[in-house]
């Protein structure tokens, strides 16, 4: 069986690119109001998948960036469909290509059906949520199916490594998951979009301006709905921080194939967090909002492509 064809390869890195884009334009979407562009809760159809009843809708600032992120997101699922007919039509020995681009088309029309009915209950904060971690599945699997159509990875071999840290290396993954989705959360609560916004709503603000403390304690918990809200992403950002870094010490220890990864994981880590904390000492920048998504989505990025290499990509995969 022959490798992935260079047209393959690069249909798979634009479609992640253009994924990695979708994300970072979903929370454009957030920091500018625009969740609601097309229509507010409760418009059926007309707000979803139609745009404020039109298939093209008229011109205003909201209206226009609700409806680029669909246009956007459309623009994934036809890519996402191409890399599925292509695996099938060429390489359909090759299950885990087959299953990958199979599992990515699905999720795609998931995180679509999710987005609308996202908007449809009004931007609820379990639905927000849900979106983000779908998205961040979605990029994990392209990054699979990218890194397995590259002819130097298939049948290479894999780094020395022992089960307990493939285990640990994808506990690490999980975890920043758990991260990414409680804060999309705590930012769901925020009700950017919604008619009830105000500004200081909302979980992100329960800690005042305080860090790593809240409320003059460290994890004072049962203060308040919003503080536990704001503390359970806390929480999980001090476990995942620690967790990344035993694997970053395991790794140099005793990978030094891995390095590069274990180097690049600890570089985004860092700065995530100083970005972090800077949402919470400043006022509320759209800027590192921005910022502080995209660190996110970088650090899972790093995670998945550390995780990956610990197993191998096979040439002809038919049990």
């Amino acid at each position: 069986m022959s490798a992935p064809t260079r047209g393959f390869r690069r249909l798979a890195l634009v479609t992640l690119v253009l994924t990695f884009a979708l994300i970072m334009l979903g929370g454009v979407v957030r920091v500018t109001d625009s969740g609601l562009g097309c229509g507010p809760g409760d418009s059926g159809f007309h707000g979803w998948p139609l745009c404020n009843g039109d298939v093209i809708p008229g011109a205003s600032i909201h209206t226009g960036i609700e409806y680029a992120h669909r246009t956007v997101a459309s623009a994934v699922g036809l890519l996402a469909l191409s890399l599925l007919v292509l695996a099938r039509r060429r390489h359909r020995e090759n299950r885990g290509l087959v299953r990958a681009t199979t599992g990515v088309f699905a999720l795609v029309v998931a995180e679509g059906l999710l987005g609308g009915a996202t908007v449809e209950e009004n931007l609820d904060e379990e639905l927000v949520a849900a979106h983000l971690g779908l998205a961040m599945i979605i990029l994990a699997l392209l990054i699979y199916i990218w890194r397995a159509s590259r002819p130097e990875v298939i049948d290479a071999p894999v780094p020395e490594t022992s089960s307990g840290y493939r285990r640990f290396a994808i506990a690490v993954q999980v975890l920043v998951l758990l991260t990414i989705v409680a804060g999309g959360y705590m930012a769901g609560t925020q009700k950017y979009g919604r008619p009830d916004y105000k500004l200081g709503d909302g979980a992100h603000h329960a800690c005042g301006r305080e860090f790593p403390t809240c409320n003059d304690g460290f994890l004072p918990f049962g203060q308040s709905r919003l503080v536990d809200i704001h503390l359970t992403h806390r929480a999980f950002m001090y476990v995942t921080t620690i967790a990344i870094l035993a694997l970053i010490v395991m790794t140099l220890r005793r990978h030094s194939a891995l390095r590069r990864s274990a180097y690049a994981l600890g570089a985004v880590l860092a700065v995530q967090l100083v970005v972090g904390a800077l949402n919470v000492w400043l006022e509320e920048y759209e800027v590192l909002i921005l910022a502080h998504l995209t660190l996110g989505a970088l650090l899972w990025a790093a995670s998945a492509m550390l995780t990956l290499q610990l197993y191998p990509v096979r040439a002809r995969v038919t049990a």
